[in-house]
């Protein structure tokens, strides 16, 4: 059984919150000095940044737009990875995670948009399939850049 969706906000609100609130030293581990031996200054390496580029709303669109022009100028495919963003550059690549069930995919940003302004990306039907929030049509996610891929 589904939390209502105002428990579920809340949820969501309290995740978002502790993100930004987390203080520094929690999110970045300080060296560790041995008995006897130097440390190094180094900074520990970190594959992930800790902190996601926007935690929001995502809702997804579907068959009213298959075929239409998106705003790149291609077609748009309901069944291709992409994705609606109001601000990111198009053709940005997004990880978009899924903070109900933690599901992620990888989206390209193709399109401008969501028009509600309390939702952050509008994400293709196939990419809503996967991230599991088909029927929900809206869900609390997570968003995190990535670098462009290497030819």
């Amino acid at each position: 059984m589904q939390p209502p969706p105002i428990q579920r906000l809340c949820a969501f609100l309290l995740l978002a919150v502790a993100l930004v609130a987390a203080p520094a030293a929690a999110r970045t581990p300080e060296p560790v000095a041995t008995e006897g031996k130097a440390t190094s200054a180094r900074p520990p390496v970190r594959t992930v940044d800790p902190l996601p580029y926007q935690v929001g709303l995502a809702s997804w669109y579907g068959s009213y737009f298959q075929g239409r022009e998106t705003t790149s100028g291609e077609p748009f495919n309901m069944f291709a990875m992409t994705a609606a963003h109001r601000e990111l550059p198009l053709g940005t690549r997004v990880r978009v995670t899924n903070l109900e069930n933690r599901r992620s995919v990888v989206l390209r940003i193709n399109d401008r948009g969501p028009v509600p302004t309390s939702r952050t990306i509008d994400v293709s039907y196939a990419a809503a399939c996967a991230l599991g929030f088909r029927v929900e049509g809206l869900v609390p996610v997570r968003i995190d850049l990535l670098p462009p891929p290497r030819h």
